[in-house]
């Protein structure tokens, strides 16, 4: 089961900061989620809050604080000029996954940057979500837990969907429905699924 830091390791330091993104690093996560807003200056920052502060990372920082040694997952935001984020990725050879809640901008990624893998964001619905997944030709899916349950799961790895459940803080809860497919973990706690 994969275990993806969420906004870095937002339960063990500020979220979508490079405090945050180093201590994912130190659980030694298999990914790191971030979330990616533009702001006004058409810089990417990382920010999960439609109200980008003076102090947010920018994306530049993040993926030079990476520097390609874990794969990102970089969820952009509903709404954001997608734009400088294709420009600044471009110039990276790294490993990421884009996703994002809304389909308008995930169809918006595909079309710029064809040959990353995305992940559709479904907060509710699996059947929206798999609809989701058919139209950008990926097996990637990332759901609210709450709306979770083993069945679902099964059924999902078994029509060939890699499942990633968000936001899971609960070890026990993770490990029985990796047993029934839950390919990954979506986490603000990488300490109680990882050592240092």
């Amino acid at each position: 089961m994969i275990i993806i830091g969420h906004r870095g390791a937002r339960g063990l330091a500020p979220e979508n900061t490079l405090a945050s993104l180093r201590k994912a690093i130190e659980y030694e996560v298999d990914w790191i989620e971030i979330d990616a807003r533009v702001t006004d200056q058409s810089i990417p920052v990382l920010c999960h809050g439609s109200k980008i502060g003076d102090d947010s990372t920018t994306l530049g920082e993040c993926l030079s604080e990476i520097n390609g040694k874990i794969p990102l997952l970089i969820e952009v935001k509903p709404r954001v000029d997608i734009q400088p984020i294709v420009q600044l990725l471009k110039g990276y050879h790294y490993e990421f996954l884009l996703g994002s809640k809304s389909q308008k901008t995930l169809l918006q990624l595909h079309s710029a940057m064809p040959k990353v893998p995305k992940i559709v964001i479904e907060p509710w619905s699996g059947i929206r979500a798999a609809y989701r997944a058919r139209q950008l030709n990926t097996k990637f899916i990332e759901m609210n837990q709450l709306f979770l349950w083993f069945g679902f799961i099964a059924n999902m790895k078994k029509r060939g969907y890699k499942l990633y459940a968000y936001t899971l803080n609960h070890p026990e809860k993770a490990k029985k429905w990796a047993k029934h497919g839950l390919a990954g973990i979506v986490t603000d706690y990488p300490d109680r699924f990882t050592k240092p």
